[in-house]
């Protein structure tokens, strides 16, 4: 069958062929319709991240849309290694086969197309891990999404708005997206210095879309958050941390805060201090492969899936056919997943 075959670490995939899926006990050939192209599946590809399992060649791909034999569509993911889905046909387990709902009356156009989904899923479910499954987010709270401009960080301002937080707080690079984040829910926007990220008044409202320089902003940001989800990590965290430090009210008040560890744009490293920990109730949290038990993942990404209709989550999505995935890998824009099309 065609696939994007990656031959060795560092170099982009090819065009060409791999071996038919043979299905283990348990799984479902499938015809792919779609598949993301994510940051994580170009890392994976790369032998950087964490969870790489370092065997070349391999076909990328972690998750997408297919059709069963009888013609149904389904999300699908939990890929045996090196079998991705970014090929004509994939054999997915039948536990993480997820129907794809049905667009009521009155949906925005497009909202459950394949393409979409297969752009969706991955950075949504990125954030509702994050918020729901390791900070527990509760109605009232104050959220401060740290690389918001991203596709993940744009779900997770909407989800933290759509789960009842009180205020929103979202820092990003690019200032044109950032512009575009009150309408997601974001009560104040934080213009962060650099480039963009893919994958982020007195009061402190923004709602019109003007972003508060950083600094100050962040600092502010940072020592009224309940939950901080992190998509860049580095410098910018070590900013806002050390923010959290200097305020002391938090300490008499009596809340926690959860500092969600999502991804690490800014840098792969922080340097902590050892008083973080004993200064502030502070919970320091991973969200990513290895941090939740994958039945937990199945079920999240049943409930996302299923309620997508009426959260209106949508992102931009750039569909490619797959025998143009040598263009199609290198391209990054912030805000837009790349899907493949068989």
């Amino acid at each position: 069958m065609r696939a994007a075959v990656v031959t060795s670490p560092g170099r982009p995939p090819r065009y060409g062929t791999a071996a038919e899926p043979r299905p283990a006990p348990g799984e479902v050939v499938l015809d792919v319709v779609a598949a993301g192209l994510h940051p994580v599946v170009r890392a994976l590809a790369s032998g950087a991240h964490y969870a790489s399992d370092g065997s070349w060649p391999h076909v990328p791909g972690i998750d997408g849309v297919g059709r069963r034999p009888d013609g149904t569509l389904v999300h699908f993911s939990g890929l045996a290694p090196g079998r991705g889905s970014m090929a004509e046909r994939v054999a997915a387990p039948e536990a993480a086969l997820v129907p794809l709902p049905e667009a009521p009356p009155g949906t925005p156009p497009g909202i459950c197309d394949p393409v979409q989904i297969a752009a969706l899923v991955n950075p949504a479910l990125s954030a509702w891990l994050a918020l729901r499954l390791r900070a527990c987010l509760r109605p009232g709270e104050n959220v401060l999404v740290l690389g918001a401009t991203g596709c993940a960080g744009r779900m997770a301002v909407r989800l933290a708005h759509l789960a009842g937080a009180a205020d929103i707080a979202a820092a990003g690079r690019d200032r044109t997206a950032l512009g575009e984040l009150p309408a997601l829910g974001a009560t104040r926007t934080v213009a962060l210095d650099g480039g963009t990220e893919d994958d982020a008044p007195d009061d402190g409202s923004r709602a019109d879309g003007d972003p508060e320089d950083g600094g100050t902003a962040l600092a502010e940001a940072a020592a009224r958050a309940d939950v901080v989800v992190d998509y860049l990590w580095g410098p910018v965290t070590e900013r806002a941390l050390a923010a959290v430090l200097r305020r002391r009210d938090r300490a008499r008040s009596g809340r926690s805060l959860r500092w969600v560890q999502v991804g690490d744009a800014a840098g792969p490293d922080i340097t902590l201090p050892a008083r973080a920990l004993r200064q502030r109730d502070l919970e320091l949290l991973g969200s990513g492969i290895g941090s939740v038990a994958p039945e937990a993942v199945r079920g999240a990404t049943r409930e996302l899936i299923s309620t997508l209709p009426e959260t209106g989550l949508r992102v931009a999505a750039q569909a490619v056919p797959l025998d143009g995935i040598e263009r199609a890998w290198p391209l990054r824009r912030s805000g837009t997943r790349v899907v493949l099309v068989p």
